[in-house]
């Protein structure tokens, strides 16, 4: 749920009237807090909780106080003097643990910033914007990671235009709801990964058609599989992926589908790729030569994956099959490139259609002509009876129904080759797997699953987002999957 920040103080106001306290409202921010500074850093390190006068910087304190529980070192960094903090952070600067510092700290070294809230407006001064200076200055200079608290201090929560100086997270830990600033063009920079930590008294009314990706509103879409279960029941996935040069994408897009659950994965190849496939794809993967790919006409199939690395030579049997097929089917790469010479076909195809555009790819089959990318999609979709996943480092999803989502999860290490061809898969082994073969839904967690597998593989020991790769991703899916069922953030 998205909401301004005037409807979100309006729901404070309104659970404080029903006698919640602000001092419970905390206490639940602030564990929530320190629990996504663990999920990313599992090993205790030092911790600089920055903070300003507010109740934000109460939070950051309580998570420092839980952080310590579990082995932290702890520095608390004021931007005012202790005496002008609200009465409720001072009272939580005072239970914090004493020592509260170690010069000895190994580890990560997490900054969380406490400094301002939704509340603030126009451009940071004086001691505030000295702080957020020498938080930017520790995460460039030291690769430092900052966490911040319901917002970036120095971005409008309404608007998400950031001001000259304004913290740059890696993580956004929103408090209760996402702010509508938060999800802007403008503020993907400064805001980073979103996590958003529910409070169960603050709940605003639900509005509008926009919804966030969690594991906590994912998993019941996955259940957890019956005893009998047999490889019949969790899908017949067919993949229409490789050329010569490019079978590395069918190899990827066939082993995400089966590390995604898929029952049966077959890969469609030319006879002059078929070989090379059979031999380096995984054992798991079956490989069928075809002269012609409307072949896959002639097999059962409960989803498939059309495009990653195809090549454009076979640009008229690529069509034929995305408007003729009947099984629900996943288009990407270059089948999107196919597509984009004849962009009504899709409201003459055979069965419902899944897009995975990159913004080049989407930029080809529909200009974005000024657009922001929420109104990019919402144009495509008023024109295109289909399901649209529109990559980036906020990927979205929407569907003719109206049904819209907003992924949270993901790094910049997925800025590589091959991710697309991983999600593709991963997109057609949940088609079969969820009630109604929901399209929509497939891509939904498809999207939030690739995303935390690439988070799971970089927090490792050596995990870096430069040696990120998307095989990596496809051999981490199986702890994402984890994490969706833990409801992790």
């Amino acid at each position: 749920m998205l909401v301004t920040c005037e409807e979100m103080k309006r729901a404070e106001e309104a659970a404080f009237a029903r006698g919640v306290q602000a001092e419970d409202l905390m206490e639940e921010a602030g564990r929530g807090i320190a629990e996504i500074v663990r999920q990313f850093h599992p090993e205790p390190g030092l911790c600089v909780v920055f903070c300003g006068k507010g109740h934000n910087a109460g939070d950051g304190l309580v998570a420092a106080r839980y952080l310590t529980d579990w082995g932290w070192s702890i520095e608390v960094n004021l931007a005012y003097r202790e005496s002008a903090l609200s009465p409720l952070t001072a009272k939580k600067l005072k239970e914090l643990p004493r020592p509260r510092q170690s010069s000895r700290a190994r580890g990560s070294k997490i900054l969380l910033d406490g400094l301002v809230g939704i509340g603030a407006r126009g451009e940071p001064r004086g001691e505030v914007a000295e702080a957020i200076r020498s938080m930017n200055r520790l995460r460039h200079d030291e690769g430092a990671w900052i966490l911040a608290i319901d917002i970036p201090s120095g971005l409008d929560g309404d608007k998400g235009l950031p001001a000259s100086i304004c913290v740059e997270a890696d993580v956004t830990a929103t408090i209760a709801c996402v702010k509508t600033g938060l999800v802007a063009d403008t503020a993907t920079n400064v805001v980073g990964r979103l996590a958003i930590v529910q409070l169960g008294e603050l709940r605003p009314s639900d509005r509008g058609s926009w919804s966030m990706a969690t594991a906590d509103g994912l998993r019941a879409w996955l259940p957890a599989r019956p005893f009998n279960l047999h490889k019949g029941d969790c899908g017949r996935v067919g993949i229409v992926a490789g050329s010569l040069g490019f079978t590395g994408a069918a190899r990827l897009c066939s082993a995400a589908a089966v590390r995604a659950g898929a029952g049966l994965v077959t890969v469609l190849a030319k006879p002059d790729t078929a070989g090379l496939l059979a031999v380096s794809c995984l054992p798991e993967v079956m490989v069928k030569p075809c002269e012609n790919y409307r072949e896959v006409h002639d097999l059962r199939f409960d989803s498939l994956a059309v495009g990653p690395g195809l090549g454009l030579k076979h640009a008229a049997e690529i069509l034929s099959i995305i408007r003729d097929a009947t099984p629900p089917m996943v288009v990407d790469a270059d089948a999107l490139n196919a597509l984009s010479q004849d962009v009504s076909l899709l409201n003459h195809c055979a069965g419902p259609r899944l897009l995975t555009p990159h913004p080049g790819e989407m930029q080809r089959l529909f200009p974005q002509e000024g657009r922001t990318r929420r109104q990019w999609l919402e144009d495509f979709l008023a024109e295109r009876p289909v399901t649209l996943l529109l990559k980036g480092a906020r990927t979205l999803v929407g569907d003719a129904q109206g049904r819209r989502s907003i992924n949270t999860t993901g790094n910049p290490g997925m800025a590589s080759g091959g991710m697309g061809d991983v999600l593709s898969g991963v997109c057609a082994a949940l088609i079969p797997q969820l009630l109604e073969c929901d399209l929509l839904k497939s891509a939904i967690l498809g999207a939030w699953l690739c995303g935390r597998s690439a988070e799971t593989a970089v927090s490792e020991p050596l995990g870096s987002a430069e040696a990120l790769c998307a095989s990596s991703v496809v051999d981490h899916l199986g702890a994402a999957f984890g994490s969706l069922r833990a409801g992790e953030y």
